[in-house]
């Protein structure tokens, strides 16, 4: 009891003397627990805290028994618990103490155990107040705190978990201490080595994310290889790591092991007591085998992902491949060497050839058949492939071995550029071969490299140290890359729309897919073609023209299949190759893909985005023909099951399916792709001529852009002038960083920044003359402030067109290139500036003005007054199949002229077809709407008056017959909006709280949409918590009439186009 009391008159004197700080009590607390049990030792290391540490670590010789973190006496302990780092420490550390030199806290894995509170401070003379309850108490707590054991961990989602946890810790120490340290520091020079020998482009965030993965994958490497844990600690980990991977086990030694930093021990040596205490036979018992989908090595390292960086699969695209996949994949490239190139073995050939020798002198000798995954991730396809070969042995298994030695280990090659999945496939594919019989040698290893695949190989000059370490990888990666005659390339590489992979040599070589017909692309937006996908298939195709012949077999996102951006793509991958089998998975839910029956279409993977397989061929001796090109799909639910449970027989599904077919037995139809698209999808042919004959939208209206980009809609875009003119005054005059927390901003982007909007507000003299009414959503005016500067107060205002658009009168029509909807309903005009997501959240709408006004001061002056952005090669045609005179304003006399108005209204009205739009419904899904002209001049001017009213309807410039009505008094706040069906007595209600409600709004009308947006529920549900005013339920009255007549407007233009013989339309 005497060193509590001690303790006390310590805590005391310091706190008397005035300039007490939480470090000044460190040296009592540290005595405290040293004189509580003999061998307990309390480290205290200032520049361990600095990098995230706790205050103290307390170990017992080697075992690490706890942590305790303290803060200064008086401070909240409630609100300290409940702040991001001691989350951190809860998950990751599992004994942990809380204390404020007075109050301690005794947390297991995050959940108070224990708490009590020795003395008070007195609040005369600072003073303390002894507690002897609470000391004994404290006592107690002492003694359980350094009774507790690491626990056991027998399932892998435990270990995951609990590693995870401690890679966080481990990863933000090392980036807190790379920010500390000078550039001759040991962190500093790995991180430059590694910079300048394998990835280019990294920074000390992703560096010390690699860092903390190699250290947490080598530990727990060495301990699946160490049968003793009382054999295992991290100075002897790197001699226990797999001989497959010379390159962790050398680096991991430099890394982790005697020269480990200071600053990271404690969380690294808190790995090794987990991992001690970790049953590894159960862990493992299920690691070498696997169900149709099932990985156990891969979930493994899934549920580490999941808990330390979910953002990184995304960033990165991580994602399994399931094994039906695989086999399909693996299979049909099997057959395709059998069949299609006479090497009778396929993938298990053991041949060998004469290739000429890369330094230029004569030939050397290689395998035939050489096999590489650019994005091996786990290793799941070198799993599949090494599964197939494998079962060729079956009456061979004597000659097993030695077959792996010599013809299988120095066929396969694999790419690999984050350290985890690195680490895991190579102890994954060691497992598998260790039971397949085959024991590595000394001098053996899978040939699976830490490289970026995406980046050039270049040369690297000899090195000392841990720079020559890394070179040896990248050196023979760089063989793979461009010397060694790789005939197959197989894989399911990552999919990320902002690709992380920028080095100039792959961005140049996916240059090749930016013309098409020997012309640009022309193309305003063309990011999808940087989706690291792309650059992964243009790797593949290169790599196989260098070796001169071979197959690319590659499940990915297949948005290359008929996106107009990758015309140049498909073109270019025809004339590499001789034969291109396209398998479209679908499963896009983005799409809303569904089956032709209306039943569920479901993705093979847990995602969003469509896949399709596509395999590639091309021969020793190719045609100067264009590939041809093979289609087929596979539509449907991932699986069905016998009497739908999973632990019955799969008898059904894509899955099934897959698992049961190859290149041979899929139903193949030969498609024609054919300039400008050159689709790798089927076409009604007849109707895409038919179609073809009208004039593209983009060629018609040659002025247009995608709808202007705020980047920040709730600071940007509010309900009425005075809340956008008072956000406007009030964001103005607040600091950076107050503006970014008062209105929610988030963190600056490249093209956003609050300073940019704060700067072109101050410019453009904070005047109102800048608010501007913006349509925002169907029906739906809101109001903005607009300056038309690009990366200002708007991140992009598309000024080339909206600045015509608040010029003067003006209309313009809204219309998507490429909808992902199965419904084609994407179409709405415009007469103020509109934003991209007018028409959809998911795709952005591009805008075609009417009219252009004068730019310039002179033009003005001169009188030149407002144009029709119309082309004069469409007005030439259109007018010479009416027979009539354009005249360049306004609209016709409907007897010898026609003028852009009619235009606009005549494609308004064929928009709205419910026949144009079913009829090519395909077509429009591929690029901008094209638009049949007539030569009768009668039906011509009936649309024309049809859609005249549209756009007046559609713009509230005229008011539809009112059909509802508005009856119970109220708040008027939308609080839940809710439709009832029409019942006995009583019309369809759409109610927007609990008493009120607008009565006879027709089911039709409530479900009809416009786009994306279900148009009467979008624009109740977007004044969530707001009242209503006058002016609002009389608008929403007129939106639900207009809505009511759009529909009969619409069945009207069919009837007059088949009066004039229907579609086509002549």
């Amino acid at each position: 009891m005497s060193f509590y009391i001690q303790y006390i008159r310590e805590i005391e004197a310091a706190l008397q003397s005035g300039n007490a700080t939480e470090h000044t009590h460190r040296p009592a607390l540290k005595n405290l627990i040293e004189s509580f049990r003999s061998g307990i030792v309390a480290t205290n290391e200032p520049k361990r805290i600095n990098c995230g540490a706790p205050d103290f670590v307390i170990s017992q010789g080697q075992l690490i028994k706890g942590y305790i973190e303290a803060k200064d006496v008086g401070v909240s302990l409630d609100k300290t618990q409940t702040t991001s780092q001691l989350k951190r420490y809860f998950n990751a550390l599992g004994n942990l103490i809380l204390t404020d030199y007075l109050e301690f806290r005794w947390y297991i894995r995050g959940e108070l155990r224990l708490k009590t509170q020795i003395a008070k401070v007195s609040k005369n003379n600072r003073k303390l107040e002894q507690n002897n309850e609470g000391i004994e108490q404290l006592d107690q707590l002492l003694t359980q705190f350094l009774e507790v054991s690491t626990p056991q961990l027998n399932t892998p989602k435990e270990l995951a978990q609990r590693m995870a946890n401690l890679a966080q810790l481990i990863r933000d120490a090392i980036a807190t201490a790379l920010s500390d340290q000078d550039k001759g520091g040991m962190l500093r020079e790995q991180l430059e080595s590694f910079k300048k020998v394998l990835i280019k482009d990294l920074n000390p965030n992703q560096f010390a994310d690699m860092y903390a993965q190699t250290i947490c994958y080598g530990l727990f490497a060495a301990r699946c290889n160490t049968e003793s844990p009382d054999n295992f600690s991290r100075e002897t980990a790197a001699f226990k790591l797999p001989k497959t991977n010379p390159f962790l086990r050398s680096i991991f030694s430099q890394v982790a092991g005697q020269d480990l930093d200071d600053r990271i021990v404690w969380a690294v040596d808190d790995l090794v007591t987990i991992l001690r205490q970790t049953d590894m036979a159960e862990i493992l018992k299920n690691f070498g085998k696997r169900t149709r989908q099932e990985d156990p090595v891969v979930h493994f390292y899934e549920t580490f992902l999941a808990e330390y960086d979910p953002k990184m699969r995304a960033s990165r695209g991580v994602y399994y491949t399931p094994e039906p996949v695989v086999s399909y994949i693996v299979r049909s490239v099997d057959s395709i060497l059998k069949n299609k190139f006479g090497i009778a073995k396929g993938l298990a050939d053991a041949k060998k050839i004469q290739v000429p020798n890369p330094n230029g002198e004569g030939t050397i000798e290689t395998h035939k058949v050489l096999i590489l995954d650019p994005a091996v991730g786990t290793g799941t396809f070198m799993y599949g492939v090494i599964d197939h070969i494998y079962d060729s042995f079956k009456n061979q298994k004597g000659m097993w071995s030695s077959y792996v030695s010599q013809h299988l280990l120095p066929r396969l090659f694999g790419f690999e550029l984050l350290m985890a999945p690195y680490t895991v496939a190579h102890m994954k594919l060691g497992l598998q071969l260790q039971e397949l019989g085959y024991d590595f040698s000394s001098d053996e290893r899978l040939r699976i490299y830490l490289t970026n695949t995406l980046q050039e190989a270049f040369q690297i000059p000899p090195a000392d140290g841990f720079l020559n370490r890394i070179r040896d990888e990248a050196e023979a990666a760089k063989e793979v890359k461009q010397d060694i005659p790789v005939m197959v390339v197989l894989g399911n590489p990552p999919y990320s729309a902002v690709s992380m992979n920028t080095d100039p040599w792959i961005v140049g070589l996916v240059r090749d897919y930016y013309q098409v017909d020997g012309q640009p692309l022309k193309e305003h937006n063309s990011q999808n073609l940087l989706d690291d996908y792309v650059k992964f298939i243009r790797f593949a195709q290169h790599r196989v023209r260098l070796t001169g012949d071979g197959v690319v077999a590659l499940i990915t996102n297949h948005g290359y299949l008929d996106n107009p951006t990758f015309r140049g793509m498909r073109q270019n991958l025809m004339q590499t190759f001789d034969e291109i089998y396209v398998l479209d998975l679908h499963g896009n839910s983005k799409k809303k893909e569904v089956c032709s029956d209306g039943s569920s279409d479901q993705n093979v993977f847990d995602i969003q985005q469509g896949v399709a397989i596509g395999i590639f061929v091309k021969y020793p001796e190719s045609s100067q023909e264009p590939a041809i090109v093979y289609h087929a799909d596979l539509w449907g639910v991932r699986e069905l099951y016998e009497n739908q449970s999973k632990a019955k027989k799969l008898i059904g599904g894509k899955y099934h399916w897959l698992a049961e077919n190859d290149i041979n037995s899929t139903q193949w139809k030969i498609l024609q792709p054919e300039t400008p698209y050159y689709l790798f999808k089927p076409q009604n042919i007849h109707l895409r001529s038919e179609y073809e004959k009208g004039w593209k939208m983009s060629d018609i209206q040659k002025i247009n852009s995608v709808g202007l980009y705020t980047a920040r809609d709730q600071l940007t875009i509010h309900f009425t002038e005075t809340e956008i003119w008072n956000t406007i005054t009030d964001f103005e005059a607040l600091s950076i960083e107050d503006a970014r927390q008062k209105y929610n901003l988030g963190k600056d982007a490249r093209d956003w920044t609050v300073d940019f909007a704060q700067k072109d507000i101050k410019n453009s003299g904070v005047s109102k003359r800048c608010l501007v009414s913006i349509q925002y959503r169907p029906f739906d005016y809101r109001y903005s402030y607009y300056t038309g500067k690009t990366r200002g107060f708007h991140c992009m205002p598309r000024n080339e067109v909206m600045k015509h658009i608040i010029a003067g009168e003006n209309l313009a029509i809204a219309t998507l290139r490429r909808p992902r909807n199965e419904i084609v309903d994407n179409f709405f005009v415009c007469n103020a500036i509109t934003d991209k997501c007018i028409i959809s959240s998911v795709d952005n709408a591009n805008i075609f003005p009417l009219y252009l006004y004068p730019d310039t001061e002179g033009e003005k002056q001169l009188g030149i007054g407002r144009r029709p952005n119309l082309s004069s090669e469409f007005i030439q045609d259109f007018s010479t199949r009416l027979e009539l005179e354009f005249i360049a304003d306004g609209k016709g006399d409907k007897h010898q002229t026609f003028g852009p108005e009619d235009i606009f209204n005549y494609i308004y009205a064929i928009f709205h077809s419910p026949t144009y739009r079913q009829r090519y419904a395909e077509f429009l899904k591929i690029d901008f709407p094209r638009v049949p002209l007539t030569s009768n001049s009668e039906l011509f001017w009936c649309l024309c008056e049809k859609g005249d009213r549209l756009v007046n309807l559609h713009l509230m410039k005229v008011t539809a017959t009112e059909i509802t009505s508005y009856p119970e008094d109220g708040d008027n706040k939308v609080e839940k909006v809710s439709y009832v069906e029409a019942k006995q007595n009583q019309p369809a209600r759409v109610y927007i709280n609990k008493t009120q409600y607008f009565e006879g709004v027709p089911l039709e009308v409530w479900n009809f949409y416009v786009g994306g947006y279900q148009v009467c529920q979008k624009w109740l549900k977007d004044r969530k918590d707001r009242e209503l005013d006058f002016d609002d339920l009389e608008h929403y009255q007129n939106i639900v009439a207009a809505l009511n007549e759009t529909m009969i407007l619409m069945q009207q233009i069919d009837d007059i186009i088949n009066q004039y013989g229907g579609f086509p339309i002549e």
